[in-house]
């Protein structure tokens, strides 16, 4: 197949596209910064293109003779506003809607979408809320799509070897003595970035999966403290978690937001964890998945080097 990968220099989209690659499919792959997509094109059957995907004349281009599209674009940060910023609104809502658009009237015949657990256009958070929308934009615009089929992927907080998750933990225990948490009680059910993409390529030729939304979670439900602490344990510098109140983790996104860079939390972070990150049920059979644990994976590649 030849698969176009929106936001492929991404986390998922590094794993998506070399497993993609290993089963010769070509796989297209835009960017606008050549240096985040280094490594893939090491990979005989992947090309990078410079194009910008928020031109519809640009996104034609790429969808034009590609038989599936695969959206990862997703952001953690952006501009405040109601219900959401124009960051979250570009990123979440106006892309998949336009990238609907494009499949339709360029016949591509397969669009996974990569969209959130505890996506809700009426969630407590922008990144909730624009992701929900997004889900909407999507369904709404290919609503009678006769001629393919679409499937939404809602994945937990996703982990892996060079994930920003679980790593951020060992960082913050690698420096600190002791780590203040907001949202500590908070119920996760963290999934291996490996069964994300197991899903998405098993869903891709199989038509039962077209027109369903897939909730992703790994095998086990942690809260957000333990995550903190056995993260810290495994990469060689344990350290108590000190859950604080609400307030006290807002003033501290607070200054993390007027610092340089990419914020280490923002306060819309924080409205997230408002309540539990987990599936109502197994991920489905169809997708032949067996869900790979924590505790199997994250302290191999979190120890310590020797």
């Amino acid at each position: 197949m030849r698969i176009l990968v929106i936001g492929g220099t991404g986390f998922i989209g590094r794993h998506l596209i070399a497993r993609l690659s290993g089963a010769q499919h070509q796989i297209l792959v835009p960017t606008r910064r050549y240096g985040l997509g280094r490594d893939l094109q090491l990979l005989p059957t992947v090309t990078l293109l410079d194009s910008n995907v928020h031109d519809d004349a640009a996104l034609d281009r790429l969808v034009r003779g590609c038989d599936a599209v695969v959206n990862l674009v997703g952001i953690l940060h952006g501009n405040s506003g109601r219900p959401y910023g124009s960051d979250f609104a570009q990123a979440h809502v106006h892309l998949p809607q336009r990238i609907a658009r494009a499949c339709r009237r360029q016949g591509a015949r397969r669009l996974l979408h990569v969209s959130a657990l505890g996506a809700d256009s009426a969630g407590a958070s922008m990144y909730q809320r624009s992701k929900g929308d997004g889900e909407a934009a999507i369904q709404q615009e290919l609503a009678d799509w006769r001629e393919g089929g679409w499937t939404i992927f809602r994945p937990s907080v996703v982990f892996g070897p060079d994930d920003n998750f679980t790593n951020m933990f060992a960082r913050l225990a690698r420096w600190l003595p002791v780590l203040p948490l907001a949202g500590a009680d908070v119920r996760m059910q963290p999934v291996y970035v490996g069964d994300v993409v197991a899903a998405m390529v098993s869903a891709l030729g199989n038509t039962h999966t077209w027109g369903k939304t897939y909730e992703l979670g790994g095998p086990q439900v942690y809260t957000l403290g333990e995550i903190a602490r056995l993260c810290a344990s495994w990469s060689g510098h344990p350290r108590p978690v000190i859950g604080v109140p609400m307030g006290v983790g807002r003033m501290q996104a607070m200054l993390f937001e007027c610092l340089p860079g990419r914020p280490l939390m923002s306060r819309d972070n924080l409205d997230s964890l408002r309540r539990d990150n987990i599936c109502i049920g197994p991920i489905a059979p169809e997708l032949n998945v067996v869900p790979t644990g924590l505790e199997a994976v994250a302290p191999g590649y979190l120890a310590p080097a020797r």
